[in-house]
């Protein structure tokens, strides 16, 4: 357990709640928002027809998560892309608790920052429900990734689900831990 990972979670709880509570207006602790999970997900397409890549992949997820990732296969056959029911297309890995906090403090302080001109992330990427989706363009962006080990530059997604009942609550719950959205001030 790392000391980021301490301060995240500390920062939490000495300031995320008080200032939730005091703006919201909670009357149980229960009601409070609090981060349930992040899902990282990277389809690759290409994986179906050259399993290289999806070891490749299924490796670089692995390490970027800190745990071992699952690999997503067809659910049905679509005969215009050539892939079969079964065929490996991507890899996703959940999550929780220490590993969670601590994924989330290395996106907003290491990774984030190395996006070239980068201003902030959108604000309006929350699905209705208090739920976060973040699209990265390649994974090298992580330190746990050298570019010599790159051999397809893939994207990712990154799903960050709250207890939050609405986006406004979800938002300002990041924005306390530090996420660094556009136009808004932490």
């Amino acid at each position: 357990m790392t000391t980021k990972t301490k301060n995240l979670k500390a920062k939490y709880q000495e300031e995320v709640i008080p200032a939730l509570k005091e703006k919201y207006g909670y009357k149980n602790i229960n009601q409070i928002p609090k981060l349930h999970k992040i899902v990282l997900n990277m389809g690759v397409g290409e994986a179906s027809h050259n399993s290289k890549i999806a070891e490749a992949i299924e490796a670089q997820l692995t390490k970027i998560a800190g745990q071992k990732c699952v690999v997503t296969k067809a659910k049905k056959s679509i005969a215009s892309y050539k892939l079969r029911e079964g065929m490996p297309v991507g890899a996703m890995v959940t999550l929780r608790g220490e590993r969670m906090y601590d994924f989330l403090q290395k996106l907003i302080c290491v990774v984030l920052p190395r996006i070239r001109d980068f201003r902030g992330i959108s604000p309006k990427s929350f699905d209705g429900r208090g739920n976060y989706t973040l699209g990265l363009k390649e994974q090298a962006l992580f330190p746990e990734i050298t570019y010599e080990e790159v051999d397809l530059v893939k994207g990712m997604n990154v799903s960050i689900i709250t207890t939050a009942e609405t986006d406004d609550e979800a938002r300002e719950l990041l924005k306390l831990l530090g996420m660094p959205f556009k136009g808004m001030k932490a």
